[in-house]
């Protein structure tokens, strides 16, 4: 066919080529074999060197086979094919502009430059579709074998890099497309399958999953500028709009690539247009069709998020359509939405120059993100929240919306969601950091401020309401408002008759003046009497002629005249109106009126222009005082909440937490020191990201100081860290000393700290005591970090803290101990360790100068004494060789005085004859304590120094055995070597050790002998003669050092228990039942076999009266319980009843001890059944309010399904053996508080008998009711009808008692069979298995019992006993993890200390 006479259709499939559809189209006549393709390529390329581009019309067919035969043919040919058809399009491009531009241009000539240009343009298209489907396979293929070599399997498989040549491919036909080639169509309109034809492939080439890789973004850019050029020249908008959703909607990965595309179409290309169509498909979609498609709401989010980011200025003009995705369901488009608005807010809106329809926008805007501060779902809530917080940051929140603004985050902050807390807490640190206001936000700073500039505005309001008071109106202006009405009164004065106004006419008295009328007539018309002022006025002119005012009327002029001017010249007064001079213009004066100007008043305008300023100034100067106050008392408010989270479970919220209080800190906020302080126990958190917070905060907050120098920085750092230290707990410090040693360990303090430090110890620095007692402090805390800070000037600290002075600094002395203490390792020393231990002669003058303090300062009544005498001792005993010797020359010493001052006493009394002569209580006091302190350090020194120094020994004489062993007596004995390898030669000596320590204990250290068997009548005396030794101190003193004594031997704690648990119960002093109670604890660890039967003492402590005994029984039955020292059976109530303690540092005590119990695997779950029975019993139980309390947060903690089912079993069996109604709604109230599910619910159902007669009365009814409520929210269709069963029986029973549910089931009979049948298979009915223990049986209800054979109802005719107390067993399905009674031993086995050594099998 000639070239002349076809026409070229563009295909939408490659086989349409092969067939005629009309008259003169193209059709390809031969597909060729792949053998003689080259030779045609060959002859192409010749031809398009002859002709040029149109030697395509010729040789269309070659092509078009080459792509029948694409997978077949070689890369070379494919490759060469592409590059020809390159250059045909290239070169026909170039030549289109002079066609074009031809005027005598033919109708064939154009068909041919049509038909090429098509089939060019197909062919191109073709190849580079069909390169991209090869690449994409490649690409499946590397995903399989793993990414290495992929670059060299893409040109194995093509021959050269595909991703290399899509670019100038898309380049060439943006090129092409950039020509004015409509001319080449008749009528210059464009086919729409020509404009498809290339658009489609740039679509197709976006389907590509790694389109959005950073290597294709020259790819992406091509295909966006030539969509760009089909939208701006060839009407493409709307099938782009259609294809650009039609993306979005399932391909998750094309939104940012489309966003920046539609961005650039719209800037770049002017096509603004674009955004409000695609916004406008967006915004028809239905919420409810998005909800069911998640892929597509993804991507429609994305795009929207990322397009606001973009283009905002664009997008709002289209917002109002997407208005309706706010109400609908999937909150993924309204958090896409929300941050549109955002995004508009922060770069459109921003600033205060905007017109006002802009601030009605974004108002309505902030509207809307305040209103969603509140939305249903967390996500949404805590999106606005980051979103309010780039609107802070940024400072484009109006500031008459910041108190809302933050009064929202604050309300935030108690929500249940983690990730609203965490983002509440990250836009309150914005508003700090962004505040208007100060840089220190004090409420108590700024309230005295706000007060005096208060009060100064009030003061200013009342001077001008006085001064506008004071003001008289001018009376010229006066007179003009009443001129018109006085006019009018003359007016009908003068039309009366004669008679009339004779009546009518006010009288002058005979003996009136002229200036008593004038004052009348002045007088009436303030009152606007008009008329009788007038008549007055009238009778006076004739009365008083040539007087005053009267005698100014000129008497030619008319009636109505002469009466104006005189009533004018009355009201206004001589001193304010003048009289027209003669030559004044006559047309000034209204009928010879006399003329009245104003006096001049300059200066009066002025002023209270002055004031109105000044006034405002004060207003505008309140009102922000009064905002920086109202927020700085928002943020304490936030304050007192989010210290509360500083224990959240989620360590990315307490990460938070902690950097809050650190900006708040360096906000100046009083209550931010609370915060600080109560961080530093996280330092011992397990999690290192928190671990590092507070690092980071002390970091922050204390190292990076401000300052000129080193030292000035140093003296700001020792400053800030010795107001930490004062009034600190014990607690505090410890956490602040493993700080500050993490800080020397990292070399991060620097050495003009140490320096500085060391100079105020010694006084070189004037300072407080206080002061220098902080420095030695702070030096100890560093001899963690590094011994040498200290150890180096030892003598300088002995010297300084232990110097003989009077009076004895022994607060001081203290601290040098604490600090000296830390230079050695206090722990056992491990087994690994072959050194010896860090010891000081007994002759060092450390301890010469402690035993001196100690023994003089015996005989002085300073409190500070007893604290330093432990220390003392226990330094002694950390450092020493032979510190026993060393304590026992003190304790001689100490009662050689206490002896010395007796005989002193007895000798003056030797005269008279009085009662026995008793030591003075001081020196009895102080002697017990002393020996207290020295039989707990004697005890420790034994099984940590001693015991490790034996172990030491041990292993260091074995070694040396081990080297000088023959190698021949290596394998003697095959018992010894296997006793080796088991590890039992080694156990074996343990156990010798840990005998020779017990026996001295036993044996030795109470014996008669030893130095501290002398102190033991003495004190049991005390103890045993309150009413004798009645001093408070003294008791106390003598109950610890009596358990100190107790800890060295078991023979003489258990002869002594009964005297402790005495005292622990009757003393009248809580101080002596508080440290008993730390003493029975420590004994409970240390002799558990005899303390086991002194339990419930211990358990009832916690209901001690007095706050101090109750916090402290709290915490040593905290860490005897989870460390199983004691048993819980019967006595956990206890622990449930301090959940509602009136304290809240117990009731916070108690939670913590059930939130670590609840890791425990079951041990709540076990416990709830006795706590239940004990706190619901009428004798000694609690309150029903209180018993909800506790329940409601005991039952928090049933989460696993298993448990659930079977405690609303054991709750339901319950309800027959509760005695009174309160437990009945007790155990109702439990069952509301379990987290039911379909399960749960049909054992409710399997035991409906149980409960069914109590639910006449309403408050068990309605409990009920509310599990039914919560079961219908999250129930499932199937579950359904299981729910509107139990109702149904609810309420039968609620209204008709327990027989109406039986008639209920007679007429649900046969559906319910059906529908159980149907459930549970053809097969009967499975029984649950038999209980091990017949102690507890699970009643079968009626309903299950009446499906059963006869034989069955006999069996079970006998009802069943049900006990429900903690002693009861439950199934392993139950995850029970509880001994029944039989199984418990009765025979007790000594418990023994654990080491670290095997068990010997």
């Amino acid at each position: 066919m000639s070239p002349q006479l076809f026409e070229f259709h563009l295909p939408l499939a490659p086989e349409e080529l092969l067939k005629s559809r009309g008259v003169n189209q193209y059709v390809v006549q031969e597909v060729l074999p792949v053998r003689q393709l080259p030779a045609q390529l060959r002859e192409f390329q010749s031809a398009f060197r002859a002709q040029g581009p149109l030697a395509v019309l010729e040789h269309f067919d070659t092509i078009y086979s080459i792509l029948h035969h694409f997978r077949s043919v070689d890369a070379d040919l494919k490759e060469d094919t592409l590059e020809l058809l390159m250059k045909v399009v290239s070169r026909h491009s170039q030549e289109l502009p002079a066609v074009l531009d031809d005027a005598s241009l033919s109708q064939s000539d154009r068909s041919s430059h049509l038909n090429a240009l098509k089939m060019n343009c197909y062919a191109l298209i073709r190849f580079l579709e069909s390169f991209e489907t090869m690449a994409s396979q490649t690409n499946l293929m590397d995903l399989e074998l793993g990414g290495k070599g992929k670059k060299a399997r893409n040109k194995a498989a093509q021959g050269f890099d595909w991703e290399e040549e899509r670019q100038p491919v898309l380049q060439l036909l943006t090129q092409l497309l950039q020509l004015d080639i409509r001319h080449l169509w008749n009528h210059s309109i464009i086919e729409e399958e020509f404009v498809s034809l290339v658009t489609g492939c740039c679509y197709r080439l976006l389907e590509n999953p790694t389109i959005s890789h950073q290597k294709n973004r020259a790819t992406r850019e091509a295909i966006t500028h030539l969509l760009g050029v089909a939208l701006t020249r060839y009407n493409h908008m709307l099938s782009a709009t259609v294809k650009i959703i039609q993306l979005l909607q399932h391909f998750e990965h094309l939104a940012p690539v489309l966003v920046s595309a539609v961005s650039l179409w719209a800037t770049d290309y002017g096509m603004k247009s674009i955004v409000g169509e695609i916004v406008r498909e967006i915004g028809q979609k239905c919420p409810q069709e998005l909800s069911r498609d998640p892929a597509a709401t993804k991507g429609f989010a994305a795009f929207l998020t990322e397009l606001a980011e973009r283009v905002p200025a664009v997008l709002m003009s289209s917002m109002c359509i997407l208005l309706d995705h706010l109400d609908g369901e999937n909150y993924v488009m309204r958090n896409a939405v929300l941050v549109a608005m955002a995004e508009i807010v922060l770069q459109v809106l921003n600033g205060d120059q905007l017109e006002e329809a802009a601030r009605e926008t974004r108002d309505q805007f902030l509207d809307t993100l305040q209103a969603h501060g509140h939305d249903v779902n967390s996500f949404v809530r805590s999106r606005v929240l980051q979103l309010f917080t780039r609107i802070v940051q940024q400072k484009a929140l109006p500031l008459n919306r910041f108190q809302a603004v933050v009064a929202l985050a604050v309300g935030r902050l108690s929500d249940k969601s983690v990730l609203v807390c965490k983002s509440t807490i990250q836009l309150l640190a914005s508003f700090l950091a962004n505040n208007p206001f100060s840089c220190k936000l004090s409420d108590t700073d700024l309230a005295g401020p706000l007060q005096k500039e208060t009060q100064k505005l009030q003061e200013m309001r009342a001077q001008r309401r006085a001064v506008a008071a004071a003001v008289v109106l001018d009376p010229e202006e006066e007179w003009e408002a009443m001129l018109p009405e006085v006019k009018c009164t003359l007016k009908q004065l003068l039309e009366l008759p004669p008679e009339e106004e004779e009546a009518a006419a006010e009288q002058v008295a005979s003996t009136e003046t002229a200036e008593e009328v004038e004052r009348r007539i002045q007088q009436l018309l303030t009152k606007a009497s008009y008329k009788q002022a007038i008549l007055l006025a009238r009778e006076a002119m004739g009365r008083f002629p040539e007087s005053g005012p009267f005698s100014r009327v000129e008497p030619d002029d008319a009636e109505e005249t002469r009466v104006l001017n005189l009533l004018s010249l009355i009201f206004k007064g001589p001193a304010t109106c003048k009289q027209k001079t003669p030559q004044a213009p006559a047309g000034n004066a209204v009928a010879g009126q006399p003329e009245c100007t104003d006096e001049p008043r300059a200066p009066e305008p002025e002023q209270p222009t002055r004031a109105d300023d000044e006034l405002v100034k004060q207003e505008m100067l309140v009102q922000y005082l009064q905002d920086a106050y109202s927020f700085s008392r928002k943020i304490t408010e936030a304050i007192g909440v989010i210290s509360k989270m500083m224990y959240e479970n989620t360590s990315t919220v307490v990460q938070e937490v902690i950097e809050f209080f650190v900006m708040v800190f360096q906000f100046g906020v009083p209550q931010a020191l609370f915060g600080v302080r109560r961080m530093l126990p996280l330092i011992w958190s397990k999690e290192p990201g928190v671990r590092e917070a507070v690092l980071n905060a002390y970091r922050q907050l204390y190292l990076n100081t401000k300052g000129d120098s080193a030292r000035a920085k140093a003296q700001a750092l020792i400053q800030n860290l010795s107001l930490l230290l004062v009034d600190a707990s014990v607690g505090t410090i410890q956490c602040l000393e493993e700080i500050i040693c993490e800080f020397v360990q990292k070399d991060e303090l620097k050495p003009a700290v140490i320096q500085l430090l060391w100079e105020r110890a010694t006084e070189k620095v004037p300072c407080s005591p206080v002061e220098r007692c902080c420095s030695v402090m702070l030096l100890g805390m560093m001899a963690r970090g590094k011994p040498e800070i200290v150890g180096s000037n030892l003598d300088t600290l002995v010297s300084l803290g232990l110097e003989e002075k009077v009076p004895q600094d022994y607060r001081l002395a203290q601290q040098v101990c604490y600090a000296i203490a830390n230079i050695s390792d206090r722990r056992k020393p491990s087994l690994g360790k072959r050194h010896p231990p860090f010891r000081l002669p007994q002759e060092h003058q450390l301890f010469e100068r402690l035993q001196q303090m100690i023994i003089k300062g015996f005989m002085y009544p300073d409190p500070l004494w007893i604290p330093f005498k432990e220390v003392a001792v226990a330094l002694i005993y950390q450092l020493a060789e032979g510190p026993e010797v060393i304590s026992a020359r003190i304790l001689q010493g100490c009662a050689k005085l206490a002896l010395e001052k007796l005989e002193e006493k007895s000798s003056s009394q030797e005269d008279q004859k009085e009662a026995p002569t008793m030591l003075p209580t001081l020196l009895l006091m102080n002697l017990l304590s002393l020996a207290g302190d020295v039989a707990l350090q004697q005890l420790v020194h034994l099984e940590q120094a001693v015991s490790g120094e034996l172990c030491r020994r041990r292993l260091l004489r074995e070694e040396q055995e081990h080297k000088t062993k023959e190698p021949k007596e290596k394998n003697t004995s095959s018992e010894t070597t296997m006793e080796e390898e088991l590890g039992l030669v080694g156990a074996t000596a343990d156990d010798t050790e840990a005998e020779l320590i017990r026996g001295i204990c036993e044996m030795e250290l109470l014996d008669g002998k030893q130095v501290l068997a002398a102190f033991v009548p003495l004190l049991l005396k005390v103890c045993n003669n309150p009413g004798l030794y009645s001093n408070p101190d003294l008791i106390a003193a003598a109950s610890l050092a009596l358990g100190k004594f107790c800890m060295i031997s078991a023979t003489f704690c258990d002869s002594q228990l009964r005297l402790l648990f005495t005292m622990l119960e009757k003393s009248p002093l809580p101080t002596v039942r508080s440290n008993l109670m730390v003493a029975t604890g420590d004994l409970a660890i240390r002799f558990p076999n005899l303390v086991d039967p002194w339990t419930p003492h211990l358990y009832a402590r916690l209901r001690d009266p007095a706050r101090q005994v109750r916090r402290t029984a709290g915490l040593v039955m905290t860490h005897l319980i989870l460390k199983d020292m004691v048993k819980v059976k019967g006595q956990v109530s206890e622990m449930a009843v301090l959940l509602i303690d009136p304290e809240p540092e117990i009731a916070a005590l108690a939670k913590n001890f059930f939130n670590e119990l609840s890791h425990k695997g079951n041990a709540i779950y076990n416990l709830l059944p006795d706590i239940i029975s004990r706190l619901s019993d009428p004798e000694g139980g609690v309150e029903e309010e209180p018993f909800h309390t506790i329940l409601k947060q005991l039952l928090s903690y049933i989460t696993k399904d298993k448990q659930t089912e079977s405690l609303v079993e054991k709750l339901c069996q319950r309800f027959r053996t509760a005695r009174t109604e309160r437990q009945h709604r007790d155990l109702a109230y439990c069952v509301t508080q379990l987290p039911l599910t379909e399960r749960g619910l049909r054992k409710m159902l399997d035991n409906f008998d149980c409960f069914g007669d109590k639910l006449s009365e309403e408050s068990i009814f309605n409990a009920f009711l509310s599990v039914v409520g919560k079961l219908r929210r999250g129930a499932k269709p199937e579950g359904k009808a299981t729910i509107d069963e139990f109702e149904q029986k609810l309420r039968a029973c609620h209204t008709r008692g327990l027989d109406a549910v039986e008639e209920l089931e007679l007429g649900q009979g046969g559906s319910q069979r059906a529908l159980s049948a149907k459930k549970h298979g053809p097969g009967p009915r499975p029984q649950p298995p038999a209980a091990p223990d017949s102690d507890f049986i699970t009643p079968v209800s009626r309903r299950t019992t009446r499906r059963q054979p006869n034989t069955q109802q006999r069996a079970f005719k006998k009802k069943p006993k049900v006990v429900f107390s903690s002693d009861e067993e439950s199934s392993e399905d139950e995850l029970s993890a509880e001994m029944t009674e039989d199984e418990t031993p009765k025979k007790t086995t000594p418990l023994r200390r654990p080491t670290a050594r095997r068990p010997r099998s």
